[in-house]
């Protein structure tokens, strides 16, 4: 059984295996592009390291990929380092993309003496390429070793192991097809010069855009449209681009996807962008690019969103029919499995929002820990000692009174945050010598942007949401019906900058001193309204990657979660985010005028218990809620099913019928 569960990898070349963290590249010896190891080469014949399908020979020569037919590791081999500015002018490859081959047989050769005049060095790197689906670990043997020598051994992981012994691992991934496809009627791997992707759209940069077929492309299964801006030939997807480009840079290697050329492509297409040069056109262009930002920075996340939204709301039925105790340790276990995504969302946050803004994303992710540290998050929940513009002073930095806000949950602090880690990184580069950049990059980093956040950011905003609270409490003191209205229609965008967070404490203090907040009636209404809203594309859409993601945001949303419907669709179509906010204070407004009441932290359609009086049991307020909630419902879907949202604004209609059938 131990021995079915390994594999092996043998040495690509004559020479000392090295270990990967030695290997003078840091993309590879991070580990980034997984495990595996390097050889200083004595020779230039390279071997096939494993038994199975060259899937991809970069047009440079400087690497080949391979997939093995029984436990689909692909495993990259590169020759030199830095050696694509060489153009393959050091390398003869013998075989091609789509060529069957066995554990050693002679694939390529490579002249050490010519990489070594062209001040590169030789060493040869191999990688697992995905490690993180395949591999548990890879024990490597360094030392000596003749090409074809075993060198490595990697233990499959228990996912992979037991599907192999089932027979059940995929014959190949689902985009494969899709991106070979895409590749060959762009011209071939040759005619490509790299390749970034946006939110819906693959950006090639091609050599010659003659060569590329726009019909055939336009045509094929999962490709929406096809579009040229700004040098880019652009191939439009949907939520799946992320997939398929991964698909596409398997295959044609992670040459076309490094680091410089990545920058070099963003620049251009910044670069070739017509900023509006009217007062009103800068304000929507601002406006479309921050909210391309949050949205960019949230689709990682969406489904993990979505999944824990649901388990929320399953969570609060089995507490709502006493299934399971508050107290028990089953509610823990099952809230902490649903609820550490948002609690820790700083963390992920950040992550994705440094490799949206170009900073590094793994200090991101440390500086989200510091937002969600125990003791920061005890910190924020202290009783204040003083007040000072409005916030509670509850610490102090070197003696200076500071107000620490809570963090968890957060999504725009940490963007702003990695916008100015994205500005402050490049100077810190340029400033810090290159032998101290390792150690003093990330301190200089991580000390200033979460004191930004903590210091700056964080009270600015408490400042802000606890006036807009102030005046919500004003408004509905002054006119149920109208703060409906207004409540309803602002509060999910009070949500995307984190200034609800005011609001909150009041809905949980009215329930705890007088037991029921007709304000957290109307914040349910437009957490219905959001669901409502991704309800109607549901339903709409004839795309299946819109499908796939509409219908579990639907859910999440009617169980009260509704970051997976704004984030993952409603705000990146504007026109849908400024529908459902209308349709949201219309439910607002039906709330107010219906004096619902609201018993309890709970909300939306799954929340129905929490709008049952207690003591009266199911009465006018139960009735109030169905009307207001259900009606709130019908209208946002209605207004958005008609009004707005089309898979046009993804791409002409008529091309839509490539992905009807997927």
């Amino acid at each position: 059984m131990a021995k079915a569960q390994t594999v092996t990898i043998l040495s690509p070349v004559n020479g000392d295996v090295i270990a990967l963290n030695k290997v003078k590249d840091p993309v590879f010896s991070a580990g980034m592009m997984g495990l595996g190891f390097g050889v200083q080469p004595s020779s230039g014949e390279v071997v096939a390291p494993v038994s199975g399908q060259v899937t991809m020979v970069a047009e440079t020569k400087h690497a080949i990929g391979f997939t093995t037919p029984d436990d689909h590791l692909e495993v990259l081999v590169h020759l030199g380092i830095d050696t694509v500015d060489l153009k393959g002018a050091p390398f003869t490859v013998k075989v091609a993309a789509g060529d069957d081959v066995q554990a050693g047989d002679v694939i390529a050769t490579m002249d050490l003496a010519a990489i070594q005049a062209a001040n590169r060095q030789t060493t040869v790197i191999l990688a697992v390429t995905n490690t993180s689906d395949k591999l548990e670990s890879l024990d490597v043997v360094t030392g000596a070793k003749a090409a074809g020598d075993v060198t490595a051994t990697g233990r499959l992981n228990a996912n992979t192991f037991n599907a192999k012994r089932q027979n059940r691992l995929p014959k190949a991934g689902k985009y494969d097809q899709l991106a070979a496809d895409i590749v060959a009627n762009v011209g071939g791997v040759e005619n490509v010069s790299s390749l970034i992707h946006c939110i819906t759209r693959l950006r090639f940069y091609l050599k010659d855009e003659s060569k590329a077929n726009d019909d055939v492309v336009r045509d094929l299964k999962g490709v929406i449209d096809v579009a040229k801006a700004g040098g880019q030939y652009q191939v439009v997807i949907g939520p799946a681009v992320t997939d398929v480009y991964d698909a596409i840079i398997k295959q044609i290697g992670p040459g076309f996807s490094n680091d410089s050329e990545t920058a070099k492509a963003v620049a251009e297409t910044a670069a070739a962008a017509q900023r509006p040069t009217t007062p009103w056109g800068k304000v929507k262009w601002g406006i479309s690019n921050l909210i391309g930002v949050i949205t960019g920075s949230m689709i990682p996340v969406i489904g993990l969103l979505a999944a824990s939204g649901i388990l929320k709301g399953i969570l609060a039925l089995l507490t709502t029919f006493n299934l399971v105790s508050p107290t028990a340790p089953t509610y823990v276990i099952i809230n902490a499995m649903g609820d550490s995504v948002f609690y820790f969302l700083p963390i992920f946050v950040g992550f994705t929002a440094g490799k949206k803004l170009g900073a590094d994303p793994v200090i991101m992710g440390i500086i989200g820990g510091v937002l969600t540290y125990p003791a920061i998050v005890t910190m924020a929940s202290g009783k204040a000692t003083s007040t000072l513009l409005g916030m509670g002073i509850n610490a102090n930095f070197f003696g200076l009174p500071v107000h620490v806000a809570s963090y968890t949950y957060s999504i725009f602090p940490m963007i702003a945050g990695a916008w100015l880690a994205s500005k402050l990184e490049p100077w810190l580069k340029r400033v810090i010598p290159t032998v101290l950049r390792m150690i003093f990059v990330p301190l200089f980093e991580v000390v200033i942007v979460s004191g930004a956040i903590l210091l700056f950011l964080g009270p600015i905003i408490t400042v802000l949401s606890t006036g807009l609270a102030n005046i919500i409490v004003w408004v509905y003191n002054v006119s149920p019906a109208i703060s409906g209205l207004i409540i309803g229609g602002f509060y999910q965008v009070l949500v995307i900058f984190g200034l609800h967070w005011a609001v909150i404490p009041i809905v949980a203090n009215d329930i705890a001193t007088t037991g029921h907040s007709y304000l957290n009636a109307i914040v349910s209404a437009t957490m219905v309204a959001q669901g409502g809203a991704v309800f109607a594309i549901a339903l709409k859409s004839k795309l299946a990657n819109i499908q796939e993601l509409a219908w579990p945001a639907t859910i999440s949303a009617f169980c009260g979660v509704t970051e997976p419907a704004m984030y993952g669709i409603n705000l990146k179509y504007k026109r849908v985010f400024v529908v459902a906010s209308i349709a949201s204070g219309l439910g607002g407004l039906l709330t107010g005028l219906l004096r619902v009441n609201n018993y309890a932290l709970s909300g939306s359609l799954i929340g129905f218990p929490a709008f049952i009086t207690p003591g009266v049991g199911i009465g006018s307020n139960f009735y109030g809620y169905l009307i207001s909630h259900y009606g709130t419902l019908v209208i946002a879907t209605m207004l958005v099913y008609v009004f707005g949202f089309s898979d046009k604004l993804l791409g002409p209609k008529e091309n839509l019928k490539a992905t009807n059938s997927q």
